[in-house]
C-alpha cells in the first residue's frame, strides 16, 4: 500500500513511539511504499532544526535516509483546496504519487476527509487498515 505521511506525522514518528512509528517502521519492513516531495522533504528538514534543536547536519542526515526509503513525486499542479497553503503540497503530492493512503494529525486536512480518491486518515486508522 502506497502512503503519504504528512510532515507532522513524520515528526511524531521519529520523535515519539506510538502510531506514527510504527507506520514508518512497517515502511523499513516493505509493508508499505512511502510517498513524499521535495517541498514535505524541505519542511521536514527545516522543522527538525528550527523547532526541534536538531544540527543542520543531523537534519539533513534524517532527510536523506527519508528521501532512501520513498518515492519522492514531483508535483506539477497545486491544488487551491486548504487555506494553508502547505495543506495543498501534501494534497499535491498524494495525488502525483498515486497513494492509497494520506496519513496525518491535521485538522484542517482531516476534515476533507479525502481528496481525489484518496482517503485521509489519522495513523490510528491507516494502522487499522485505512478506514476513518
Amino acid at each position: 500500500m502506497r502512503v503519504l505521511l504528512d510532515t507532522n506525522v513524520v515528526l511524531s514518528a521519529i520523535l515519539t513511539d506510538g502510531p506514527p512509528r510504527a507506520l514508518l517502521t512497517s515502511v523499513l519492513r516493505g509493508e508499505r511504499e512511502l510517498v513524499t516531495s521535495p517541498f514535505l522533504l524541505d519542511e521536514l528538514e527545516e522543522l527538525l532544526v528550527r523547532k526541534f534543536g536538531f544540527s543542520a547536519d543531523a537534519a539533513r542526515a534524517t532527510r536523506a535516509e527519508l528521501e532512501a526509503l520513498a518515492r519522492v513525486v514531483h508535483p506539477t499542479a497545486i491544488p487551491n483546496v486548504c487555506r494553508d497553503e502547505d495543506d495543498n503540497h501534501v494534497l499535491a503530492a498524494a495525488v502525483a504519487g498515486a497513494a492509497q493512503l494520506l496519513v496525518t494529525g491535521d485538522h484542517d486536512l482531516r476534515a476533507l476527509g479525502g481528496h481525489e480518491g484518496i482517503p485521509i486518515v489519522t495513523p490510528a486508522e491507516a494502522l487499522a487498515g485505512g478506514a476513518p
